[in-house]
């Protein structure tokens, strides 16, 4: 008996082994090939470096087979240039190429003192484009001896290079960028895209990013985009990027609307629909600017394409209460249940949408159901400013802040439209 127990637990002890190997081959399967046999952190990866000399922009797209490729390899400064690093990814290539490059080297100059240093220069990639459009590329040796092609092209303001490639990659991703229409942006990840649609990496697919950043641009306005971990991250980035343009075009289709600019406003928001399919939460904004071109049937379709992805979406639905006399909407309404914050809400995208006169009517009915509100008072002289009663806004102003001493809004209100009355 105590032999049998010992050869138990002999194989028990083996299968433990085997599973341990069986885990281990995984984690080798999954490896990068040149990494696993070299023992470095090489990773199969593409990328584009460019400067828009028209709207004063440096951009880099980078795509790779690894996790957040926009971690490590992205470095811009805005009036100085933009460096890509790739392969076996060293920072201070990127770090001191901007450095060299602000002292007034070009872009060759600011390259060489860290290749000349490194140990291992045969194992990087660099990309380096100045504040004038000057480019430098670099590839080192060792990358040749991988599957796969290994280089970099320049072009006017820009390299692509990559390595572990199919072979057309770098003249698709270069065409794609030179012949392609659109924002600096569309024309970088139209780079990334032809060289996927190209062959792309040899050993699969798992991140990308995009940034551009330039002289003057607003942190809003700054793409900064990374899809760290995906099945198709170039495509991802793709959608990222859509969300990005279709908000700064939807801003401005509302802006053209408030000015009675009411065509261009739709073409800018069919083409902000278009461009936010998907994203649920600019689906309010949507709504509320077909509310303004008159379009509320369309802004109904918009709210139910919500709800019908995001239940969570419903605790938006008390703001388009203006939307009550459609019978489609009034049944996706609990009016029972709304609270005073929902009863706030309603009013003050009333007052969004520019329909002053029913947002005075239902601040008037809230305020006698909620005679305390403080926020409900703010709304009513809100309301009625917009409506030309200024006698009547002032006096629920004094309301609001009477209930509520601590309403900012009410204050920075009352001392902007009626100071000369304190």
């Amino acid at each position: 008996m105590f032999h049998m127990n010992r050869y138990l637990g002999f194989l028990l002890l083996r299968g433990h082994i085997a599973v341990i190997i069986l885990m281990l081959s995984t984690v080798v399967s999954a490896q990068n090939l040149p990494s696993l046999l070299s023992g470095r952190d090489i990773n199969s990866t593409f990328a584009i470096v460019a400067y828009d000399k028209a709207t004063q922009k440096w951009g880099v797209a980078v795509a790779t087979n690894n996790i957040y490729v926009g971690n490590s390899t992205v470095y811009i400064e805005p009036g100085v240039g933009a460096a890509a690093v790739i392969a076996e990814t060293e920072p201070v290539y990127g770090i001191n190429a901007l450095k060299n490059l602000k002292h007034g080297h070009s872009p060759a100059q600011a390259a060489q003192y860290t290749i000349q240093t490194d140990s291992m220069p045969d194992y990087r990639q660099l990309g380096i484009v100045d504040r004038n459009g000057r480019t430098f590329g670099y590839t080192g040796h060792a990358l040749s001896y991988w599957k796969g092609y290994a280089g970099h092209r320049t072009g006017p303001g820009y390299v692509v290079m990559g390595n572990q490639l199919a072979d057309s990659v770098l003249v698709r991703m270069a065409d794609g960028y030179e012949k392609t229409a659109g924002s600096f942006a569309q024309r970088l990840l139209a780079a990334l895209s032809a060289g996927q649609a190209a062959g792309g990496q040899l050993s699969g697919k798992q991140s990308a990013a995009l940034r551009v950043d330039g002289m003057n641009t607003s942190w809003n306005n700054r793409i900064d985009l990374r899809v760290d971990n995906d099945v198709d991250p170039v495509s991802s980035l793709q959608t990222l990027l859509n969300y990005h343009e279709g908000r700064i075009i939807l801003n401005r289709s509302v802006a053209a609307i408030q000015c009675g600019k009411t065509d261009t406003g739709k073409q800018l928001l069919s083409q902000a629909t278009a461009l936010l399919k998907g994203w649920f939460g600019m689906y309010g904004k949507l709504a509320t600017a077909f509310i303004m071109t008159g379009e509320e049937e369309k802004a109904i379709q918009i709210i139910q394409d919500a709800l019908q992805h995001q239940e969570g979406w419903k605790e938006n639905l008390s703001a388009f209460y203006y939307l009550e006399k459609h019978d489609s909407f009034r049944k996706l309404l609990n009016e029972s249940a709304f609270s005073v914050k929902d009863w706030a809400a309603a009013i003050q995208q009333e007052l969004n949408m520019g329909k002053n006169t029913a947002a005075l009517a239902l601040a008037k009915q809230m305020t006698t159901k909620y005679p305390t509100s403080s926020h409900l008072q703010y709304l009513l002289a809100k309301a009625m400013l917009a409506n030309g009663n200024r006698p009547d806004a002032w006096e629920s102003l004094r309301r609001a802040i009477k209930i509520d001493p601590e309403n900012g809004d009410a204050r920075r209100m009352l001392a902007k439209e009626f100071s000369h009355k304190e």
